[in-house]
């Protein structure tokens, strides 16, 4: 890149970082305030525990159903711990608050040695209808061409369509949705459209997002923010945004916080924002927010009645200290924190029920020794005990 296009590139970077803290709202005087307690944990996966083929269970997700219920999803990995090889998309469903849940259940087989990311889960609103987007042959370890599944239910998560390739639509360049969650809008710009974001790979790196304006029947690519250097490979302290999660604040923007794969410019998140239903992510609207320290993983963000919530492993190197942080304004400032698991704590993903706005639920990589021991559902009562 040349010396006039890198200096650009840093200036926008700053600028986006200022305009994003002067342009933030303060907090509103009907905001309740928060005061986080974990009240009930239960194992969800246990890895290495002879259930068939699984040897781990790794790579949550999570929604609520529109009709009251939990899911809980994950990539079942059959005889290794690593991210290449064949998997099961595995998924368990609870109809009362997270008190029980049903038995496992293997909702896709992919019978390849490649294998396939679990990706992102999303709700229609309108259609109830619960999606998920994943892609196979993400590593080209042993195969050449990525394509993207799409599988949805219309029965609350007790059956699941057969995968449809949506590939045919958006062609096969390597984009490896979330992993965590897709949203749809509430409100315009776009009422009603889809929103699937991800990253692409090693090489053709960076922020990538799907959009479909008919309840999921097409997609065309939407926004990006590209890895620098371009479709090269990266090093240390490139330019790289990774993994991330979306979500829509109450003006209608998608805020969206990605994993610093390179740890360009610090040990921390990158927070992008679109104006305009995820069709751009201008560069004056990207900054790094070196509060939400990262040891380059998966994070999750929600955000309900006046509160953005942000987990993570809160560590600049190593996974651990899985964290819960809040914000009342959008993430300009975090307000304070719950250390939900000081041990080792990896990937997490969070959701709420629409009938109980006053608990979240955090389901996220745990151990003693290792963050893929184990899969673990933890209750959040977000007004104190």
């Amino acid at each position: 890149m040349a010396e006039r296009e890198v200096r650009m590139f840093v200036f926008y970077l700053c600028f986006g970082f200022l305009t994003t803290i002067s342009s933030s709202p303060i907090l509103r005087s009907n905001v309740k305030p928060v005061s986080p307690v974990a009240v009930e944990e239960q194992l969800i996966w246990l890895s290495g525990g002879g259930e068939g083929e699984v040897d781990i269970y790794r790579t949550p997700l999570l929604t609520a159903t529109p009709r009251g219920s939990l899911l809980a999803l994950c990539g079942a990995r059959k005889y290794s711990s690593g991210d290449a090889g064949p998997k099961f998309l595995a998924i368990r469903r609870s109809t009362d608050q997270g008190q029980t849940w049903s038995p496992t259940a293997f909702v896709t087989d992919d019978r390849s040695p490649d294998g396939f990311n679990p990706g992102s889960i999303f709700v229609d609103e309108i259609t109830s209808t619960i999606f998920v987007l994943y892609v196979h042959c993400a590593h080209h370890y042993k195969c050449n061409v990525s394509t993207l599944f799409l599988i949805n239910s219309t029965d609350d998560g007790l059956t699941w369509s057969h995968p449809r390739n949506i590939s045919e639509q958006v062609g096969t360049m390597t984009f490896d949705p979330g992993p965590g969650y897709g949203v749809q809008k509430k409100l315009p710009p776009h009422q009603g459209r889809l929103i699937v974001c991800g990253h692409g790979d090693l090489i053709l790196s960076g922020v990538f997002c799907l959009l479909s304006d008919d309840h999921g029947n097409s997609w065309r690519y939407g926004g990006t923010r590209m890895g620098i250097p371009y479709n090269q490979r990266k090093k240390a302290g490139d330019f790289d945004p990774d993994e991330n999660q979306p979500l829509e604040l109450p003006d209608g923007s998608i805020l969206l916080n990605a994993r610093n794969e390179y740890a360009y410019h610090c040990h921390c998140r990158v927070i992008m924002r679109s104006y305009d239903g995820a069709e751009s992510f201008p560069l004056e609207h990207l900054y790094f927010d070196e509060t939400l320290i990262e040891p380059r993983a998966m994070a999750s963000q929600w955000y309900s009645n006046g509160v953005l919530f942000f987990s993570n492993p809160a560590h600049q190197t190593e996974r651990v200290n899985l964290t819960l942080r809040w914000s009342y304004d959008n993430g300009t400032t975090w307000a304070s924190s719950l250390l939900v698991w000081p041990g080792p704590s990896g990937y997490s993903a969070m959701t709420m029920l629409s009938q109980d706005s006053g608990h979240l639920y955090i389901l996220y990589e745990k151990g003693a020794k290792s963050s893929i021991e184990s899969l673990s559902l933890v209750k959040v009562a977000l007004y104190g005990g």
